[in-house]
């Protein structure tokens, strides 16, 4: 079943990364982000990360991908107008590319060990409850900087609606 899941989601996360540096629409690119992104809290929670798997979804799919698109749909941006491309882009990306996936396929399938699977063939168990260790430290010792960093990106949103609006 956890295979399933993986080969699934991870397969619809690279399909959907894939569509998001191929469409020629913003608004489209955004959507796909929004795909990975949900693939990604789904495989965040295959693995136990119950937190992380909803902060990816609350955080990052519903809060970034809203301002995301209405920074998009602000800017007015329209299709993109392709290009050739540098032609030593293709020369040295398609390779490198090649080289950065055999040598992180390299590392995961000779430390399989160190990142989790167990010699049984399952995943470890976590006995610690995350989701309130998470929250207790969150809420106790760094509520400060939580309530700074919350403050701060509201600044930035009404900075940046001031600087985009148009004046007559």
């Amino acid at each position: 079943m956890e295979l399933a899941l993986f080969l699934i989601f991870g397969g619809l996360a690279v399909l959907a990364g894939l569509n998001l540096l191929l469409q020629r629409h913003p608004i489209h690119s955004a959507l796909s982000l929004v795909v990975v992104m949900m693939s990604l809290a789904v495989l965040y929670w295959s693995l136990g990360a119950e937190f992380l798997a909803a902060a990816q979804v609350i955080v990052y799919s519903g809060a970034i991908m809203v301002l995301f698109t209405f920074v998009i749909m602000l800017l007015n941006a329209g299709e993109e107008e392709r290009t050739t491309g540098s032609r030593a882009a293709y020369l040295a990306g398609f390779p490198g590319a090649a080289a950065i996936f055999c040598l992180l396929t390299f590392v995961f399938l000779s430390e399989r060990k160190a990142l989790g699977a167990s010699p049984l063939g399952g995943y470890l168990d976590n006995s610690v409850n995350n989701i309130t260790e998470i929250s207790t430290t969150l809420f106790t010792r760094l509520l400060l900087p939580f309530e700074v960093t919350s403050i701060l990106i509201l600044v930035a949103i009404l900075g940046a609606v001031v600087l985009a609006r148009k004046e007559h």
